[in-house]
C-alpha cells in the first residue's frame, strides 16, 4: 500500500485516539492518521495489546507511533504492527515530556543517534511496513542546523527515508510540553533546507500550522504537511483536505452532517458498554459560531460523565443547535 502523506494528522497524547480518528475519517478519506504514542515498553509487556491497538479498518491509512530505544521492545513493537495492519510505522524522537526523557524516549534521542539508527534497523528488521522517524529541528543547546542536518543524515545512512519534522526545538528543561508548543520559535525555512540537503528523502512539516493555505504554501518547498492542535479544536479544517490537498471529490460534510454521521458510532459505543464520553468530549469543537453552539458544549459537558451509557446524548444536545 503506498502511502500519500500531503495531509497528515499528529499524533497526540490524549488527543487522537481512536475514536477521534473515527471522527476525522469523516470528513477526510485521505488523510494519514497518527495515533497516540505508544511506549514499546507497553507493548512488550502488556498482556492486553488490543487495548493500545485497536482500530476500526474505516480509520485507514492509519500510521502507529511507538516510543522507546530498547531493541528487544522495539522488536516486538514491530510485529505487533504488522500483524495489526497498520499502515505504518513511526519512532517518536521528538517528544519533550520530562516523563519520557528517563527512559530515552522522545526528543532526547536526537542527543543519541546511534541509538535511533539502532531503534529504526531493530523496526526494519522486522516488519515489512514502512518506518519512520518524527523529530524536532534540535534540542536544548544542540540548535544549529548542522545539528539536525547531521541527525537526519546518520538516520538516512541506518536506510530512513522518510522524516516527520516539526519546525521547533525541544528545551527539555524548564518548559513544559505545552510550552514546548509554543515558546522555541518556529523555523519552517530549516525544514525547507532539508529537503533540499535530502532531495531523495520525504520531508513532511510540523508545527504552527492552522489553515489550508498554509498547507500549500509548505507544499511549495516539502512533501506534505502535518497538522496537530489545529486539526483537533478546529477539526472542519479536515472537510477540504481531499478536495484542496489530494485533489479527490471529498465528503463535503457540514458541521451538523457530522455530528448526525457520529449517533450510529455513539450507539455502537454504548451497545458496547463504552462509556459514550469517550467519543462525545472529541466532538465539543466541531459546531462553533452558531446560534446553540454554546449550549450544545454545555450539554454533552454536563452531562457525558453522569450517564455514561446514554447514547441519546448526541441527539438530545444537536436540538439545542439552531
Amino acid at each position: 500500500m503506498t502511502i500519500n502523506r500531503r495531509f497528515c494528522t499528529a499524533p497526540m497524547m490524549d488527543l487522537s485516539d481512536r475514536h477521534c480518528r473515527y471522527m476525522w475519517r469523516q470528513l477526510s478519506k485521505h488523510a494519514v492518521l497518527y495515533t497516540e504514542m505508544v511506549t514499546s515498553a507497553a507493548l512488550a509487556r502488556s498482556k492486553n495489546v488490543d487495548r493500545f491497538l485497536d482500530y476500526s479498518e474505516l480509520e485507514q491509512p492509519l500510521a502507529l507511533q511507538v516510543g522507546g530505544y530498547d531493541v528487544q521492545e522495539l522488536t516486538t513493537a514491530a510485529r505487533l504492527a504488522e500483524k495489526w495492519q497498520y499502515s505504518e510505522l513511526n519512532l517518536n524522537v521528538g517528544c519533550p515530556s520530562d516523563r519520557v526523557q528517563n527512559g530515552l524516549i522522545g526528543a532526547v534521542l536526537m542527543k543519541h543517534p546511534e541509538k535511533v539508527q539502532d531503534a529504526f534497523k531493530a523496526m526494519t528488521d522486522h516488519c515489512s511496513l514502512p518506518v519512520t522517524i518524527k523529530h524536532r529541528i534540535g534540542v536544548d543547546d544542540l540548535d544549529s542546523y548542522s545539528f539536525v542536518r547531521d541527525f537526519i543524515g546518520s538516520q538516512y545512512h541506518a536506510g530512513c527515508r522518510v522524516f516527520i519534522v516539526h519546525a521547533r526545538k525541544a528545551i527539555l528543561q524548564g518548559l513544559s510540553p505545552k510550552e514546548n508548543r509554543e515558546i522555541p520559535p518556529l523555523k519552517y525555512d530549516t525544514v525547507y533546507a532539508l529537503k533540499k540537503d535530502f532531495p531523495d528523502c520525504e520531508i513532511i512539516l510540523n508545527g504552527g500550522i492552522k489553515t489550508i493555505d498554509e498547507c500549500h504554501k509548505h507544499l511549495e518547498h516539502v512533501d506534505g504537511v502535518m497538522i496537530g492542535r489545529e486539526a483537533y479544536y478546529n477539526p472542519m479544517i479536515l472537510k477540504d483536505v481531499d478536495d484542496q490537498i489530494y485533489g479527490s471529490a471529498g465528503h463535503d460534510m457540514t458541521d451538523i452532517q457530522l455530528l448526525h454521521a457520529m449517533i450510529p458510532y455513539v450507539d455502537q459505543l454504548a451497545r458496547q458498554d463504552i462509556p459514550v464520553k469517550f467519543i462525545l468530549k472529541h466532538l465539543l469543537a466541531v459546531v462553533q459560531g452558531k446560534p446553540g453552539a454554546r449550549a450544545f458544549r454545555r450539554f454533552l459537558s454536563q452531562n457525558m460523565h453522569k450517564t455514561p451509557q446514554n447514547s441519546h446524548l448526541l441527539s438530545q444536545a444537536l436540538k439545542l443547535i439552531q
